[in-house]
């Protein structure tokens, strides 16, 4: 089954993955930091929507064309967006590496600060593929 397109941008796309199923944010080029955060808030909004058809729910990042995240973007999704998350139902974060070294340091520092929080429990994990993230977020989800 295919994933649907939600939204498209020219750095990043929104898509739901019926078979997990799951919200994908599949980034394509950097995104300075409004875009970075408007793409993660209309995540958590198409998260929202289809949890009222699909629950449970899963989310997946694919990073494998993403770039740095700003360390003020790293602190926003780590004290802003992951509380939201948590908040709406979100509790395992499958990502898909990032095939270049910065994208790469910026998905490790994003799971080290998630994991490391007490106020919030996110399970997130970074895999090798995008087949992998999909099947470990289904597995979460059973």
């Amino acid at each position: 089954m295919s994933d649907v397109v939600l939204q498209a941008e020219s750095y990043g796309s929104l898509l739901f993955a019926p078979e997990v199923p799951c919200i994908v944010v599949q980034w394509h080029a950097f995104a300075n930091s409004q875009q970075f955060r408007s793409l993660m808030d209309d995540s958590l909004d198409a998260f929202a929507d289809q949890a009222q058809l699909h629950w449970p729910l899963g989310w997946l990042m694919d990073a494998r064309q993403m770039s740095a995240i700003t360390p003020a973007d790293q602190i926003w999704l780590e004290t802003d967006w992951n509380p939201r998350a948590y908040a709406a139902g979100l509790r395992h974060i499958g990502i898909a590496n990032a095939e270049n070294i910065f994208g790469r340091i910026a998905t490790q520092v994003y799971i080290a600060n998630t994991v490391a929080q007490s106020h919030y429990t996110l399970d997130a994990v970074s895999l090798p593929t995008l087949d992998d993230a999909k099947d470990w977020v289904r597995d979460a989800l059973q």
